[in-house]
C-alpha cells in the first residue's frame, strides 16, 4: 500500500525545511508525497523560491504522514481556521505527525503538543511552553508519534530519522549515500553553543520582529485556550 506524505506549504516557507525532507522522504519507495495548500496556485517561499501546490485541503487524501515546514509565513497560520482544522482533521489519523522547524508551533496551535516533548528553531524555542509542549533540545525529538526537527537543516535529519521508521535502516543509510549526506561545515557558527557572541546577538535582533510577532499570536491562542 502506497504511504501518503503530505507537506503543507504556503507563502513565505523556508522552502529548505520543505525541500530537504521531501528530498529524503520522496525517495522513500512506496510513498507518494504531496504539496498541499488553500489552493494550487503558486506560492513563493521566503527567499522568492516559487512551489507549486499539487493538492489542495479539500482535495488532499487522507496521511500517513504530515509535516508542516517552518518559515516566516507560519504567523498568519497560527490563527488560520482553515488551516488549523485541516491539520487537526489530518493528523486524526495520521500515522506521524511531524515538523520542520518553527512549523511545531503550528502543530501547537493546533493542540497537538500537549504535554509533548517537541523542539523547533533556536529562537523560538521558548514559544513551545506557551502552547503546551514541553520544550526538548535536539535536531530530531520524537515523542510517540510525533516527531519535530529543528531549525531548517534539521530537516534532512528528520527525514532520514523517518525514512528508518517507514523502510528500515539500509533504505535510510542508502537514501543518506545517495545524497551524500556527510556534513562538515566550512564554520562552526551553526549553533548558539559555537556561535560567536556577536553573531549570536546579530541574529537574535534580526529574528526579534518575527518573534514578537508569533509571541502576540501564541499569546492569544493561550487566552483562548484558557478561556474554554
Amino acid at each position: 500500500m502506497t504511504l501518503q506524505i503530505g507537506f503543507l506549504v504556503f507563502p513565505q516557507v523556508q522552502q529548505l525545511d520543505l525541500t530537504g525532507p521531501h528530498e529524503v522522504l520522496a525517495s522513500v519507495p512506496g510513498t507518494a508525497t504531496h504539496l498541499i495548500w488553500k489552493t494550487r496556485e503558486p506560492v513563493v517561499s521566503s527567499n522568492g523560491l516559487a512551489l507549486t501546490p499539487t493538492t489542495t485541503y479539500d482535495e488532499c487524501p487522507p496521511l500517513d504522514v504530515i509535516c508542516i515546514p517552518g518559515g516566516s509565513g507560519v504567523t498568519p497560520l497560527l490563527q488560520d481556521a482553515e488551516t488549523i482544522a485541516f491539520v487537526q482533521k489530518q493528523a486524526a489519523g495520521a500515522r506521524y505527525i511531524t515538523s520542520v522547524c518553527t512549523g511545531s508551533l503550528l502543530l501547537g496551535a493546533a493542540g497537538l503538543l500537549r504535554g509533548r516533548r517537541a523542539t523547533t528553531h533556536w529562537a523560538f524555542h521558548s514559544l513551545l511552553e506557551p502552547l503546551g509542549a514541553i520544550p526538548t533540545q535536539g535536531r530530531v525529538v520524537r515523542d510517540g508519534n510525533l516527531m519535530t526537527g529543528g531549525g531548517v537543516t534539521a530537516g534532512i535529519d528528520f527525514g532520514l530519522t523517518l525514512a528508518a521508521e517507514l523502510a528500515g535502516l539500509q533504505e535510510a543509510y542508502a537514501i543518506q549515500l545517495e545524497l551524500e549526506y556527510a556534513p562538515a561545515p566550512p564554520f562552526n557558527a551553526g549553533d548558539p553553543e559555537t556561535a560567536p557572541r556577536e553573531v549570536l546577538e546579530l541574529m537574535k535582533q534580526r529574528s526579534a520582529p518575527g518573534f514578537a510577532a508569533r509571541s502576540r499570536a501564541i499569546e492569544e491562542i493561550a487566552r483562548a485556550r484558557d478561556a474554554r
